[in-house]
């Protein structure tokens, strides 16, 4: 499946984004999807994930009660709703498809990726 994220940008500590991912060639209804991130200098980092039909969901704990992934299989798309967000949260934002496990968390489980959106978050 292709992927394509869209809106990210920069906003003031305490604000709020919503990224979007649509995806293309695939089933989408199919995929567990996910949002990784990484910042300049640090790894690749789990932040979101959710099931085929959105009724399960999982966060980082560092993102935990600020952001919200939710799905809508109509329009084949993906969404990061990003609150309260912090100068930490700084990063190139990526979604990725799977097939496999909802909760392993690591990277390598996912197999098509995005091209990645920047947020920036100012102090």
């Amino acid at each position: 499946v292709q992927l394509q994220a869209s809106g990210g940008g920069l906003v003031q500590a305490g604000g709020s984004l919503r990224l979007s991912c649509a995806a293309s060639g695939g089933t989408f209804s199919t995929y567990v999807m996910g949002w990784f991130r990484q910042a300049p200098g640090k790894e690749r980092e789990f932040v979101a994930a959710i099931s085929w039909r959105g009724g399960s969901t999982y966060y980082a704990d560092s993102v935990k009660g600020r952001f919200t992934i939710s799905r809508d299989n109509a329009k084949n798309t993906v969404y990061l709703q990003m609150n309260s967000l912090k100068p930490e949260d700084t990063a190139v934002y990526y979604c990725a498809a799977t097939r496999g496990t909802i909760s392993d968390r690591r990277s390598d489980n996912y197999r098509d990726w995005g091209q990645g959106t920047q947020v920036t978050v100012s102090s």
